[in-house]
């Protein structure tokens, strides 16, 4: 069955604004609505609203720019014509910012049904629907009880007489009670403010190195925090990552060796963040993203810069040539023997983050052969060690 989506945008705040422009996440609330249903596979996504200021229209034009196309009508009869027949229908209540979880849950129902609350004091700002259940402000509605009540509506509310005769027709009543905190309903921006900070704690990635996990975590929660409100799109990040990487590589090869190493460590947190901003925005970065793969070649491409670099000032003969192709060939090996599979000891692993932080002390030093040797030997034992342990688990 095909999916759509109705979304509500046409009651007010407590300042006289319309709820669908409440800012959330460097957005308007809108449009983290419409990334929701969106991800979910909806299509056509009908806006229903009254009027449409200029800053709505903003939004929705953001929307349509970044590919999600966007109807907006005025009144439930246009409405129901822009849904075909058969049409299950995910409606989302004018002022509910949804958790993506429950959206997911009640969209693999594939019928009828309504998301609910208990009926407490935590929850009285929603709608009520029974002496036990408030409604959640999801719910999947069929394209002819759209069409049948918005032919009878007169001047009812269409959100809350469509939920009348949904759960009239025998609509599930699904609970959300789950640890993801559930929708919330807001009627300002202070009331999203906790919901902000949901969603940024939600968009924390596993951390798989000590680099991230110990030294990163600052820069990158500053930078998620002040980029999501930009239009700066994910893949710049990426971008900017593979671009300073390969430039570090072409430093190494002009005897710059510091300026290197400092564009290495620039572009060690551009990708986390670039993920991060891509899983707040409902839009999570291609596995095929060609940018993002190529970061591990060019951070190869760097180390045997550094090698010939060594190998043609730094004293050492051919020994910091052939550290740098041991170091890339038993890195790449390690790869493989993973094979995207979480190893024991993750975190103190040879990876590119961990890589170029454990270079920081030995440039200090001016110890540029010692690092090239280091490095052998850290990607030759994580390698090792990783092949030992799973064998040993396959074996066992």
């Amino acid at each position: 069955m095909t999916l759509g989506a109705l979304i509500g945008a046409y009651q007010e705040d407590d300042r006289g604004e319309l709820r669908a422009l409440l800012p959330l996440a460097g957005r308007t609330l809108l449009e983290y609505q419409a990334r929701c249903v969106e991800a979910a596979g909806a299509a056509p996504i009908v806006i229903l609203v009254e009027r449409v200021p200029v800053a709505l229209q903003d939004a929705m034009d953001r929307l349509r720019q970044e590919g999600i196309s966007v109807i907006p009508v005025s009144d439930g009869n246009e409405a129901a014509s822009r849904f075909e027949a058969g049409t299950l229908i995910l409606e989302l209540a004018d002022g509910i910012a949804p958790d993506v979880g429950d959206i997911a849950r009640l969209v693999e129902l594939d019928e009828p049904a309504i998301a609910t609350l208990p009926d407490d004091e935590a929850h009285a700002a929603y709608e009520r629907i029974d002496s036990s259940n408030r409604w959640a402000g999801i719910a999947l509605v069929s394209s002819s009880t759209l069409g049948s009540t918005a032919a009878m509506l007169g001047d009812w509310d269409l959100q809350s007489t469509l939920l009348r005769r949904s759960v009239q027709g025998g609509a599930r009543l699904i609970r959300l009670d789950g640890p993801g905190g559930g929708p919330l309903l807001a009627d300002n921006a202070e009331a999203l403010g906790g919901f902000e900070k949901r969603l940024l704690l939600a968009s924390r990635g596993q951390r798989h190195d000590v680099a991230s996990r110990f030294l990163l975590p600052i820069i990158e929660e500053f930078a998620t925090e002040r980029l999501m409100e930009t239009r700066l799109r994910p893949e710049w990040l990426v971008g900017a990552a593979l671009s300073l990487t390969l430039a570090a590589a072409f430093a190494f090869t002009r005897s710059w060796l510091w300026q290197a190493l400092a564009m290495l460590v620039l572009s060690t947190p551009l990708d986390l963040v670039a993920t991060r901003l891509g899983t707040l925005r409902l839009k999570p970065l291609s596995r095929a993203l060609w940018t993002k793969r190529a970061l591990w070649p060019a951070a190869g491409a760097a180390l045997l810069a550094l090698g010939w670099d060594s190998f043609r000032h730094g004293g050492g003969g051919w020994g910091p040539l052939i550290a740098a192709l041991s170091a890339c060939g038993f890195a790449q090996a390690l790869r493989i023997e993973r094979a995207g599979q979480p190893a024991p000891f993750e975190p103190w692993i040879f990876s590119r983050r961990n890589a170029i932080f454990l270079a920081l002390p030995f440039a200090v030093a001016g110890w540029w052969n010692g690092l090239l040797a280091v490095l052998v030997l850290y990607a030759a034992s994580s390698f090792f060690l990783v092949q030992h342990l799973r064998h040993r688990i396959v074996g066992d």
